[in-house]
């Protein structure tokens, strides 16, 4: 019990609880910037984090995730808020959890084993660019002083590692915070801070029902919004996990991870907050500080409270540059420049998914978008590609008026027709052998392939026999199949 503890809990303490902080400072204008878009006030955003951050750490499948309120599930709330408040809202958030955890047993969070290497790295650019694109409106129509904070606050980022003794021992971020926070306070800059984007909430969250009728009609206003934060937060926590296993060479429990959402989902409206999900640009933030475990999120919700409501003060008065300069590192940091070096060797195919997941995603703000349509053009790119690996040899014995097509390779919707098409109908021929010991067929589509080809030559006065089929492939032919079935013979007829 106490190794197990020790190996998931405090491992890393020094660089998860420094890590913790930075997130901490990097998430109170996020989550303030993302309750704005939702259409709430600041403190439901920021109870959602607090709230999300802390269950997460402890039934999270990722340690040293960071799950927050985030932009992808405000955009979807904007609407509920609007025509119905905010305690629909937090009924909605409840919904979600529920549906997440149910997805979680049902074991959907296996389902990113379809998606590609190409989807991800499409996923990873656009979302990159969408951190860059979002700190664009702090760095429009500002003083010189702006640009100069966010320049140096990069080149601490930059350079504080390489400090010797010290640079190793404190995240750089938090350095680049603290400093032009200092800085800022010390010469009085009129300069755009964390306290004008909203006020921040100075009690502690409180147990809270929401307060709406518990009917059917009620049902029927939120699911919908429930079933898209579901699924928008369960994609985007699942292909943040993806990066940060890759990032730190470990792996996660992506089921557990679906229902630890939920859990986080719950907790959050039942405290006045809004759903959230992972959140890839703080995750990185955590990873590249140096958080490793499951106590890097639980200091980030911590703090994160902890600074809001005891140190407003304090926290109102950090440059939003600073920030800025953060979340332009987390942008350098998770782009792929690999992706572009390798537009030239990969194939064509792998290319255009890439960057149509990209482009969806950057045109719509909606990740699930942008996913949906990588994941689609893969697959249409992989079944095309494993329809040309079917080749048909054709022999003929004239003496005895007879033929053999040997089929080699998987017969599905994609190689159907040229399944058909390797056989002659008119061939003058007494009887045809059909060998399929090295083919596979996998869907109702072959199999009517397969029906079309026998029926067509029989049709013809020739003889078929059909030879070889593997056990899957016999089972789904005896089960679908017609050609020799007792209605055979009204098909070869016409009737």
């Amino acid at each position: 019990m106490l190794q197990s503890l020790k190996n998931t809990w405090f491992f890393n303490i020094r660089g998860d609880v420094l890590a913790g902080l930075v997130v901490a400072l990097a998430l109170i204008p996020e989550a303030i910037a993302f309750s704005i878009i939702a259409g709430v006030d600041p403190k439901i955003g920021l109870y959602a984090s607090f709230c999300i951050a802390v269950v997460i750490a402890f039934v999270g499948g990722r340690p040293g995730m960071i799950s927050a309120a985030t932009g992808a599930m405000a955009l979807l709330m904007v609407t509920l808020v609007k025509e119905h408040g905010l305690q629909y809202l937090l009924a909605a958030t409840l919904l979600t959890g529920v549906l997440q955890i149910l997805a979680g047993y049902l074991k959907l969070g296996s389902l990113m084993r379809f998606v590609s290497r190409s989807v991800v790295t499409g996923f990873v650019n656009a979302l990159a660019i969408l951190i860059f694109m979002a700190q664009l409106p702090e760095l429009t129509n500002v003083t010189w002083h702006v640009y100069a904070m966010c320049a140096a606050g990069l080149g601490i980022i930059y350079l504080f590692p390489y400090v010797p003794k010290i640079g190793q021992l404190i995240p750089s971020p938090l350095v680049c915070i603290l400093s032009m926070t200092a800085v800022a306070m010390y010469f009085g800059l009129d300069i755009r801070t964390v306290g004008d984007m909203g006020e921040l909430p100075d009690t502690l969250p409180i147990f809270l029902w929401p307060e709406v009728p518990l009917n059917l009609e009620t049902l029927g206003i939120i699911f919908p919004y429930a079933a898209a934060l579901a699924v928008v937060g369960l994609l985007e926590s699942m292909m943040t996990a993806t990066i940060v296993d890759d990032l730190t060479d470990t792996s996660s429990d992506k089921n557990r991870e679906c229902k630890g959402q939920g859990v986080a989902n719950i907790a959050s409206g039942l405290l006045g907050g809004m759903a959230g999900c992972a959140m890839i640009g703080q995750s990185v933030i955590n990873v590249k500080s140096g958080g490793r475990g499951r106590l890097s999120c639980l200091v980030a919700g911590v703090v994160l409270l902890l600074m809001v409501v005891f140190l407003s003060d304090w926290v109102s008065q950090i440059p939003m540059a600073a920030l800025v300069a953060v979340m332009i590192m987390v942008s350098i940091g998770t782009f792929s420049w690999d992706s572009i070096r390798n537009l030239r060797k990969f194939p064509l195919s792998t290319n255009i998914v890439m960057l149509a997941t990209v482009a969806v995603t950057v045109y719509t703000h909606n990740l699930a978008y942008g996913v949906f349509v990588g994941v689609l053009l893969a697959a249409m790119f992989f079944a095309n590609k494993i329809g040309h690996f079917l080749y048909i040899n054709s022999q003929a014995d004239s003496d005895a008026g007879q033929r053999t097509y040997t089929v080699v390779g998987q017969v599905f919707f994609s190689s159907a027709d040229k399944f058909v098409n390797a056989f002659d109908f008119k061939d003058a021929v007494s009887k045809v052998t059909i060998d399929l010991s090295r083919a596979h067929f996998w869907d109702i589509t072959a199999v009517a392939a397969l029906d079309k080809v026998v029926l067509k030559l029989r049709r013809e006065g020739t003889e078929v026999e059909v030879l070889g089929l593997n056990q899957a492939s016999a089972t789904i032919v005896d089960r679908f199949g017609v050609h020799d079935k007792d209605n055979a013979t009204d098909l070869l007829s016409g009737h």
